[in-house]
C-alpha cells in the first residue's frame, strides 16, 4: 500500500461521521469565522428579501453573499480541534 504524502506532517487520521464532527468542540478561530459567515449570510438574505425593487446586479450580489455565508458557516461548523 502506498503511503500518503501527508504522512510526514503527522496529521492524525480521524474517522468521524458528519454528525460527530458537527457535535464536536469547535476551535475559537472557527467559531469567529462561523459568526462572520452568519453575518455575511444575513446581509445577503436581507438584500434578497428587500421589499423595494433593487437593480439586478445588487440582487445578484445578495445571492452570492447568502451563498458564501452559508458555505463559510458550514465549513467552520465542521472544523474539529486537536484532541
Amino acid at each position: 500500500m502506498k503511503k500518503s504524502s501527508l504522512s510526514k506532517f503527522k496529521i492524525p487520521e480521524v474517522d468521524l461521521s458528519l454528525a460527530e464532527r458537527v457535535m464536536a468542540p469547535t476551535p475559537k478561530f472557527f467559531k469567529t469565522l462561523r459568526t462572520i459567515g452568519i453575518l455575511i449570510g444575513l446581509v445577503g438574505a436581507s438584500i434578497l428579501a428587500s421589499p423595494v425593487v433593487l437593480p439586478a446586479a445588487i440582487v445578484t450580489v445578495g445571492g452570492y453573499l447568502a451563498l458564501a455565508g452559508s458555505i463559510v458557516t458550514g465549513v467552520s461548523q465542521t472544523a474539529v480541534g486537536k484532541e
